[in-house]
Protein backbone atom coordinates (compact mmCIF):
# COMPACT_ATOMS: atom_id res chain seq x y z
CA UNK A 1 0.00 0.00 0.00
CA UNK A 2 0.88 3.36 -0.51
CA UNK A 3 1.07 5.04 3.02
CA UNK A 4 0.68 8.56 3.90
CA UNK A 5 2.03 9.42 7.66
CA UNK A 6 0.42 12.99 8.09
CA UNK A 7 2.58 15.23 10.98
CA UNK A 8 5.16 12.93 11.57
CA UNK A 9 8.52 14.15 11.79
CA UNK A 10 10.31 10.84 13.86
CA UNK A 11 9.47 8.38 11.06
CA UNK A 12 9.17 5.79 13.60
CA UNK A 13 5.75 4.73 12.37
CA UNK A 14 6.93 5.35 8.94
CA UNK A 15 9.73 2.85 9.05
CA UNK A 16 7.42 0.46 11.00
CA UNK A 17 4.97 -0.03 7.66
CA UNK A 18 8.44 0.42 5.32
CA UNK A 19 9.98 -3.02 7.32
CA UNK A 20 6.04 -4.84 6.35
CA UNK A 21 7.04 -3.43 2.56
CA UNK A 22 4.61 -0.49 2.07
CA UNK A 23 5.58 2.49 0.29
CA UNK A 24 5.02 4.38 3.20
CA UNK A 25 6.33 8.29 3.62
CA UNK A 26 6.21 10.95 6.39
CA UNK A 27 5.59 13.96 5.95
CA UNK A 28 5.88 17.32 8.27
CA UNK A 29 6.68 21.27 8.33
CA UNK A 30 10.05 20.38 9.65
CA UNK A 31 12.82 18.18 8.75
CA UNK A 32 13.08 14.80 9.70
CA UNK A 33 14.81 13.40 12.75
CA UNK A 34 14.87 9.69 11.34
CA UNK A 35 17.22 7.53 8.92
CA UNK A 36 15.64 8.10 5.90
CA UNK A 37 15.16 11.50 4.70
CA UNK A 38 14.32 10.06 1.15
CA UNK A 39 10.97 8.92 2.91
CA UNK A 40 10.09 12.64 4.32
CA UNK A 41 8.15 14.82 2.55
CA UNK A 42 8.97 18.30 4.08
CA UNK A 43 5.92 20.81 3.51
CA UNK A 44 2.44 21.24 3.94
CA UNK A 45 0.20 18.07 4.04
CA UNK A 46 -2.74 19.52 3.07
CA UNK A 47 -0.94 19.96 -0.26
CA UNK A 48 -0.26 16.00 -1.15
CA UNK A 49 -3.38 14.69 0.32
CA UNK A 50 -4.40 13.91 -3.53
CA UNK A 51 -1.57 11.71 -4.51
CA UNK A 52 -3.45 8.73 -4.42
CA UNK A 53 -2.74 7.55 -1.05
CA UNK A 54 -4.43 4.44 0.27
CA UNK A 55 -4.09 5.07 3.82
CA UNK A 56 -3.36 7.83 6.23
CA UNK A 57 -2.47 8.09 9.81
CA UNK A 58 -2.59 11.32 11.26
CA UNK A 59 -0.68 13.05 14.15
CA UNK A 60 -2.12 16.41 13.93
CA UNK A 61 -0.89 19.14 16.83
CA UNK A 62 -2.20 18.54 20.22
CA UNK A 63 -1.39 21.67 21.83
CA UNK A 64 -4.86 23.34 21.52
CA UNK A 65 -7.00 20.36 21.62
CA UNK A 66 -5.48 18.11 24.22
CA UNK A 67 -7.15 17.52 27.35
CA UNK A 68 -3.82 18.93 30.19
CA UNK A 69 -4.27 22.33 28.13
CA UNK A 70 -7.98 22.87 27.95
CA UNK A 71 -7.41 25.48 30.91
CA UNK A 72 -5.19 27.83 29.08
CA UNK A 73 -7.99 28.49 26.67
CA UNK A 74 -9.93 31.07 28.77
CA UNK A 75 -6.88 32.53 30.54
CA UNK A 76 -4.96 33.16 27.06
CA UNK A 77 -8.15 33.83 25.11
CA UNK A 78 -7.01 30.81 22.77
CA UNK A 79 -10.03 30.65 21.09
CA UNK A 80 -9.09 31.23 17.89
CA UNK A 81 -5.81 28.78 17.70
CA UNK A 82 -8.19 26.16 18.88
CA UNK A 83 -10.30 27.13 16.12
CA UNK A 84 -7.49 26.91 13.67
CA UNK A 85 -6.09 23.37 15.29
CA UNK A 86 -9.66 22.11 14.87
CA UNK A 87 -10.10 23.15 11.15
CA UNK A 88 -6.79 21.60 10.24
CA UNK A 89 -7.84 18.34 11.69
CA UNK A 90 -10.89 18.08 9.61
CA UNK A 91 -9.19 18.82 6.55
CA UNK A 92 -7.19 16.06 7.52
CA UNK A 93 -10.39 14.59 8.24
CA UNK A 94 -11.53 15.45 4.11
CA UNK A 95 -8.72 13.11 2.87
CA UNK A 96 -11.79 10.62 2.46
CA UNK A 97 -12.85 12.71 -0.62
CA UNK A 98 -9.86 12.08 -2.48
CA UNK A 99 -10.08 8.29 -2.46
CA UNK A 100 -8.22 7.83 1.07
CA UNK A 101 -10.42 4.86 2.62
CA UNK A 102 -8.23 4.34 5.63
CA UNK A 103 -7.65 6.31 7.96
CA UNK A 104 -6.40 7.18 11.74
CA UNK A 105 -6.07 10.29 13.75
CA UNK A 106 -3.81 9.61 16.99
CA UNK A 107 -3.80 12.31 19.83
CA UNK A 108 -4.22 12.96 23.07
CA UNK A 109 -7.62 12.69 25.33
CA UNK A 110 -9.06 15.72 24.00
CA UNK A 111 -10.74 18.55 26.11
CA UNK A 112 -14.71 18.88 25.20
CA UNK A 113 -14.46 21.86 23.47
CA UNK A 114 -12.66 20.17 21.14
CA UNK A 115 -14.36 16.97 20.73
CA UNK A 116 -17.89 18.28 21.14
CA UNK A 117 -17.69 21.75 19.06
CA UNK A 118 -18.10 25.53 20.84
CA UNK A 119 -19.40 28.95 19.62
CA UNK A 120 -16.27 31.15 18.44
CA UNK A 121 -17.19 34.59 19.05
CA UNK A 122 -14.50 37.65 17.98
CA UNK A 123 -15.82 40.82 18.94
CA UNK A 124 -13.05 43.18 16.76
CA UNK A 125 -13.81 41.38 13.48
CA UNK A 126 -17.96 40.44 14.21
CA UNK A 127 -17.15 36.68 13.61
CA UNK A 128 -19.54 34.66 15.54
CA UNK A 129 -20.12 30.96 14.21
CA UNK A 130 -20.11 27.02 15.44
CA UNK A 131 -16.96 25.31 14.98
CA UNK A 132 -17.50 21.47 14.69
CA UNK A 133 -15.65 19.48 16.97
CA UNK A 134 -13.43 16.49 15.90
CA UNK A 135 -15.75 13.83 17.33
CA UNK A 136 -15.79 11.03 19.94
CA UNK A 137 -12.42 8.87 19.56
CA UNK A 138 -12.64 5.15 18.47
CA UNK A 139 -9.95 3.85 21.37
CA UNK A 140 -8.03 5.00 24.00
CA UNK A 141 -4.57 2.62 23.86
CA UNK A 142 -1.72 2.88 26.37
CA UNK A 143 2.31 2.18 25.90
CA UNK A 144 2.04 -0.63 28.73
CA UNK A 145 -0.59 -2.45 26.27
CA UNK A 146 2.39 -2.82 23.52
CA UNK A 147 5.68 -3.54 25.55
CA UNK A 148 6.62 -0.25 27.37
CA UNK A 149 6.32 -0.25 30.75
CA UNK A 150 4.84 3.77 30.73
CA UNK A 151 1.50 5.59 31.30
CA UNK A 152 0.50 7.90 28.50
CA UNK A 153 -3.50 7.69 27.44
CA UNK A 154 -3.41 8.25 23.83
CA UNK A 155 -6.81 7.97 21.56
CA UNK A 156 -7.00 6.51 18.01
CA UNK A 157 -9.89 7.90 15.58
CA UNK A 158 -10.54 4.75 13.07
CA UNK A 159 -12.06 4.92 9.61
CA UNK A 160 -12.26 1.41 8.10
CA UNK A 161 -9.64 0.45 10.47
CA UNK A 162 -9.93 -2.04 13.11
CA UNK A 163 -8.82 -1.30 16.42
CA UNK A 164 -5.83 -2.19 17.75
CA UNK A 165 -5.22 -5.06 20.23
CA UNK A 166 -2.71 -4.93 22.73
CA UNK A 167 0.24 -7.22 21.72
CA UNK A 168 2.93 -6.84 25.08
CA UNK A 169 0.64 -6.14 28.65
CA UNK A 170 3.58 -4.99 31.00
CA UNK A 171 3.07 -4.62 34.47
CA UNK A 172 5.37 -1.79 35.45
CA UNK A 173 3.84 1.52 34.46
CA UNK A 174 5.61 4.94 34.71
CA UNK A 175 4.55 8.26 33.79
CA UNK A 176 7.89 9.04 32.45
CA UNK A 177 6.16 11.93 30.22
CA UNK A 178 5.85 14.38 32.55
CA UNK A 179 9.56 13.94 34.40
CA UNK A 180 11.18 15.14 30.60
CA UNK A 181 12.95 18.41 31.39
CA UNK A 182 11.57 21.18 29.55
CA UNK A 183 13.63 22.53 26.88
CA UNK A 184 12.92 22.29 23.02
CA UNK A 185 12.76 18.65 22.67
CA UNK A 186 10.49 17.84 24.94
CA UNK A 187 7.53 18.68 22.67
CA UNK A 188 9.08 16.14 19.70
CA UNK A 189 10.09 13.20 22.07
CA UNK A 190 6.47 13.76 23.58
CA UNK A 191 5.25 13.26 20.47
CA UNK A 192 6.97 10.66 19.47
CA UNK A 193 5.03 7.36 18.67
CA UNK A 194 6.35 4.13 20.82
CA UNK A 195 8.29 1.56 18.78
CA UNK A 196 5.36 -1.07 20.06
CA UNK A 197 2.32 1.42 19.15
CA UNK A 198 4.03 1.78 15.51
CA UNK A 199 5.10 -1.66 15.15
CA UNK A 200 1.01 -3.06 16.18
CA UNK A 201 -0.18 -0.56 13.71
CA UNK A 202 2.24 -1.75 10.93
CA UNK A 203 1.22 -5.75 11.40
CA UNK A 204 -2.76 -5.11 12.40
CA UNK A 205 -3.70 -2.28 9.67
CA UNK A 206 -0.57 -3.36 7.11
Amino acid sequence: MKILLACEESQVVCKAFRDKGHEAYSCDILETSGDHPEWHIVGDVQAILNDGWDMMIAFPPCTRLTNSGVRWLAERDLWYDLKEAIKFWHSLAYAKEFGIKKMGFENPIPHKYAREGFRYVREESEENFFVKGIGKYTQIIQPWQFGHGEQKATCLWLTNLPKLKPTNIVTVREQKIWKMSPGPERSKLRSKTYQGIANAMADQWG
